[in-house]
């Protein structure tokens, strides 16, 4: 039986969300899964639908967080049958008493604490007593490392992604409508959040849309920066420009990935949060559309420079012009696009749970 301990789980969304329920759906097709998740109010419809059993835990955070443990090290205790713990964050780990094989996964943003801190301290204590520590890119193990964690502990696995879903004919209509018959097509699907750089995509399309008149860029998501991103789109008069979308359903914002030509989302670093792989980006790649991502953090094990996309200095809004520029003149995304597509093919759970398997 494989143990994953989540703080990140569906039907909440993101990209941890997804990396944890398509390891966790791998791992169930080779043995017994048994999660323990952090509460959701509407987590009855998808636990109800998986092949694997899974135990919510509520109540406030730090409550929650020894109630958790307390539930884990009680069903260590009374089930033997135990072969592994999986968590997806150190704090996971914490209060887990147990001579069990132990993995963590690592992401950059929560061990980026400084050197000799209090919370450095605490995750190097239990990083460096685990099995194996699983970073998600050589960015973040190369983090790891300077923070202190042992280098012979650290394994790069990239994350993985199901098989691309085929498009329906509404959604593909759909996608087109929204399109509103525009040519040159940018798409970022993230949240509003400073990190992932929305700002600096639209000031330049300030100068782009002088080039190419029909452009337009899709921002699905929601985020604490949906308000400024607006006012700036606003200011600079860009309305017929750049749509904002939410809620979406998944088949929707996968046609509108498929119809895009450029996938954009040239990430920085913003208090100490970092991108530390972009599934975003092979997620586009599956529907052969390239990426334009940010040198800072783990974009580069995502996105090949000058084959399948763009690696550009996400601080400098020149190179996110010529970026966006190379790419749309000559209809060159359509090259970058196909290598990206087969690229993507690397990242199939099918391939990436075989990595899992060497150390389970």
């Amino acid at each position: 039986m494989f143990l994953i301990l989540t703080r990140n789980f569906p039907p909440e969304i993101g990209g941890m969300q997804n990396l944890m329920h398509g390891l966790t759906k791998s791992l169930s097709k080779l043995n017994i899964v048994k999660v323990f998740a952090d509460y959701h109010e509407n987590y009855s419809v998808f636990d109800n639908s998986v092949n694997f059993s899974i135990e919510r835990v509520g109540g406030p955070k730090l409550l929650r967080k020894y109630r958790k443990s307390y539930l884990i090290n009680d069903f260590l205790k009374n089930n033997k049958n135990v072969n592994c713990i999986i968590a997806d964050h150190w704090k996971s780990l914490e209060l887990i008493k147990t001579n069990k094989k132990k993995i963590c996964l690592i992401h950059s943003k929560e061990i980026n604490h400084e050197k000799g801190s209090r919370q450095n301290r605490k995750l190097i204590n239990i990083l460096n007593n685990v099995d194996h520590v699983i970073s998600n890119s050589l960015f973040t193990k190369e983090l790891a490392i300077r923070v202190g964690v042992s280098e012979d502990k650290i394994s790069v696995i990239n994350p993985g992604i199901d098989d691309a879903i085929e498009i329906s004919k509404t959604d593909d209509e759909e996608a087109e409508k929204i399109f509103e018959g525009k040519s040159n097509r940018l798409i970022t699907v993230s949240r509003l959040d400073k990190r992932k750089n929305h700002e600096k995509v639209i000031m330049a399309l300030r100068n782009l849309k002088e080039l190419y008149p029909n452009i337009i860029y899709v921002c699905i998501g929601y985020g604490t920066e949906e308000e400024n991103l607006k006012k700036l789109v606003n200011e600079l008069n860009l309305n017929k420009h750049v749509l904002f979308l939410k809620n979406i359903k998944t088949g929707l914002k996968n046609a509108l990935l498929s119809k895009s030509n450029i996938f954009i989302m040239p990430s920085i670093v913003h208090n100490k949060s970092v991108e530390g792989f972009g599934i975003a980006y092979i997620e586009a790649a599956q529907y052969g559309v390239p990426s334009i991502g940010g040198k800072d953090g783990g974009a580069s094990d995502a996105i090949i420079h000058e084959k399948t996309g763009i690696i550009c200095d996400g601080n400098n809004l020149e190179e996110i012009y010529s970026s966006i520029d190379k790419l749309l003149k000559d209809h060159r995304y359509k090259e970058y696009g196909k290598a990206a597509k087969e690229f993507s093919e690397k990242f199939n759970w099918k391939k990436i749970i075989k990595s899992y398997q060497k150390i389970l």
